[in-house]
């Protein structure tokens, strides 16, 4: 594909990408189907009167969250009202991914087939995944992840630095990226630049967070314990083991709903938690070693760092639910070569298998263990560890590697 067709096929990919958020009524008629919006308007309304967010009321959520809970609540009335400009907002956020999208795949050098999967995956979340992306706030972080990926390619590092510092000061998962931020400047400049960058990171951070600290710290305290103490979700990869255990052996499982979503409860639920957990853990740390110790790591590194670092935060946590995927589109379609098309077939995949029983058949799985539901999030769980181990091979040392962008 020639340089100067890469501008039309990001206006196609943008006229489809509305023309599917436009085609879902329920969003914009206020009736979507397990939705979030509701406790986003309550946060905002509160606001809107004048509350105080951790000192007033309970806020389960970064205090970045509250620019996209509080901007609805000024500007409509009513719960249509609300609705239509939380999704107007999120539709917009996915279209700024998108063009960052763009971007970043300018500076890797993406062109002919490449490309066009490429910018197709990072504006199909709407296709993929359905209306969950519109009554979810996870568009607005994940366009900040965008933006730093976009601008550390580009080599704007302490720009990419302030775009992570906002995306954690919003929902917290991009703190996985830091490490790998730090690692990259550090690798490609000095010890110096990368501490500045870390500095501008953090101090983005305090600039959202410090002042709500100092007048509720209980309350974000709370909310930070909220937020990482949370049980093992019913979809998560743990559950998923305890979901097929129960099918095929007859293991007796319960669940109860708490921390906002419906968790197994019991000792295998424990196990299987701490043993995902402990996977988790030692994933990411391979991953920001690994990347580390690259002497000279390339543009196409950084991405594969940067989405395996997501894709681990995703696929072992205790929590999983649909709009995590979000998270991953962006950073997934950045992905290059051979190994990069199949991420994006396993991403494709794995959103594939979600839809199939979210939202209509979620109920189902939680009341009764439903096994078709149950299989597909085994199904969908296994396909995103396998799209990890994919991204995972992407870091091994470069010598003997062809070199490719």
């Amino acid at each position: 594909m020639r340089d100067r067709s890469a501008p039309a096929a990001l206006v196609a990919a943008l006229v489809l990408y509305a023309a599917v958020c436009a085609a879902m009524p329920s969003v914009w008629k206020g009736h979507a189907k397990i939705s979030d919006v509701p406790v986003y308007q309550r946060y905002g309304d509160a606001v809107a009167r004048g509350s105080v967010p951790y000192r007033d009321f309970r806020l389960e959520y970064p205090p970045g969250a509250l620019a996209v809970f509080v901007v609805p609540s000024l500007l409509t009335n009513g719960k249509v009202g609300y609705a239509r400009a939380f999704g107007l907002e999120m539709a917009v956020l996915g279209a700024a991914g998108v063009v960052l999208a763009f971007l970043a795949l300018g500076s890797l050098g993406a062109t002919g087939a490449g490309f066009m999967a490429a910018i197709a995956l990072s504006a199909a979340a709407p296709l993929l995944l359905g209306p969950l992306v519109l009554t979810r706030f996870d568009f607005f972080p994940a366009a900040l992840v965008a933006a730093c990926l976009a601008a550390l390619l580009a080599g704007r590092d302490r720009l990419g630095a302030a775009a992570l510092g906002a995306a954690v000061a919003v929902k917290l998962y991009p703190a996985v990226l830091v490490p790998v931020l730090i690692a990259s400047i550090w690798r490609r400049r000095d010890r110096r630049d990368a501490l500045l960058a870390l500095g501008v990171c953090l101090g983005v951070v305090a600039v959202v967070f410090l002042p709500f600290v100092v007048i509720a710290p209980d309350g974000v305290g709370w909310s930070l314990w909220r937020q990482l103490g949370r049980p093992l979700q019913i979809e998560s990869l743990g559950s998923a083991g305890l979901l097929a255990l129960h099918h095929a052996a007859g293991l007796e499982i319960h669940w109860k709903s708490s921390n906002g979503s419906q968790n197994l409860t019991g000792t295998p639920a424990t196990i299987a938690s701490v043993l995902t957990g402990a996977a988790q853990a030692v994933a990411l740390l391979w991953i920001w070693i690994r990347f580390a110790r690259l002497r000279e790591p390339r543009s196409v590194e950084l991405v594969a760092a940067s989405a395996a670092a997501l894709t681990a935060f995703v696929a072992l946590g205790k929590v999983l639910s649909p709009q995590f995927l979000v998270w991953l589109f962006v950073p997934v379609a950045l992905c290059r070569g051979r190994r990069g098309s199949i991420a994006v077939a396993a991403l494709v995949l794995a959103c594939l298998l979600t839809r199939a029983w979210f939202p209509y058949r979620y109920w189902d799985l939680v009341f009764h263990f439903d096994p078709l539901a149950s299989w597909l999030v085994v199904a969908r769980d296994l396909t995103l560890v396998g799209l990890l181990g994919l991204l995972l091979s992407e870091l091994r040392p470069a010598r003997g590697r062809a070199r490719s962008t």
